[in-house]
């Protein structure tokens, strides 16, 4: 009975995921007032210029590439980084090192709005206000929390007899660390490395206050500011499109990496 009434949770929990998905791509076909008329009917005719017009004229095509810029930017400094400190803090403790990592895990609980003002005013003074690297840069802060919590228990799982090995064959600490530590964890640095991607993919209030130049906006800024155009203009077609386009880059990725992300979950579950 325990086992039905699980499945069934789970089933209702894959419907409510499913059918709004579909919804909205069905209706991102559809006219405005084919939207309105018939919500839950198949297009009569699909209607692929919706894409067109979220693309070019709600500049979702250069969100999209302004994100694609700062995740990926986000990510190439953030794992090296998160992974050496994790590494360090959990295979070389020292007085506070613990303080430190319980650090990390303190910052997971403090909420981003609370230092948006005097992130803003730093970031202003330091001329990054409205730039990519600006933004990268407080997007590697931000999820470094994160970045070192779920590593540092990746790391611990792994054996020091294997650096004790790789100082005998002559590696250095740093040697030791990127070409034997650091391989032996991809596994749990690919997962950080999907999970960081997701969340800054749809991070919404640091870029709003941060990135407020056209030219800089990200995929969440566009699509508040496509909602705002074209509820007015009547163009839900284009409007739902564009959350098309936002949607499916977070689940092409997550369809590559699903086995790999549930194995490592999983992994982590029974080593815990």
């Amino acid at each position: 009975m325990t086992k039905f009434f699980g499945k069934l949770l789970l089933l209702v929990f894959g419907i409510t995921i499913i059918v709004p998905f579909l919804w909205v791509l069905v209706s991102s076909l559809k006219t405005g007032n084919e939207i309105f008329a018939s919500p839950w009917s198949l297009p009569k005719s699909p209607q692929f210029v919706n894409f067109a017009h979220a693309w070019e004229k709600g500049s979702i095509g250069a969100n999209l590439f302004n994100s694609v810029v700062v995740t990926l930017g986000t990510l190439a400094i953030l794992l090296p980084i998160g992974s050496m400190a994790a590494y360090v803090l959990v295979k070389y403790p020292f007085k506070g090192s613990r303080l430190i990592l319980n650090s990390f895990m303190g910052g997971l609980m403090f909420p981003n709005f609370l230092v948006i003002i005097p992130l803003y005013l730093l970031i202003a003074r330091l001329g990054l206000l409205n730039t990519k690297i600006g933004l990268i840069l407080v997007y590697v802060a931000y999820s470094l929390a994160f970045t070192v919590f779920v590593l540092s228990g990746f790391f611990e799982q792994l054996p020091n007899e294997l650096i004790e090995a790789s100082f005998i064959d002559g590696c250095s600490h740093s040697r030791a660390f990127w070409s034997v530590m650091f391989p032996l964890a991809k596994p749990g640095i690919l997962v950080v490395a999907i999970f960081n991607a997701i969340g800054l993919w749809n991070e919404y209030p640091l870029a709003l206050v941060l990135a407020q130049d056209s030219n800089v906006r990200t995929l969440p800024i566009g699509i508040a500011t496509l909602t705002n155009t074209q509820q007015y203009a009547g163009d839900w077609g284009a409007l739902l499109a564009g959350i098309v386009i936002v949607m499916l880059p977070v689940m092409i990725i997550y369809l590559i990496f699903r086995e790999q992300i549930q194995k490592t979950m999983l992994a982590g579950a029974l080593k815990g």
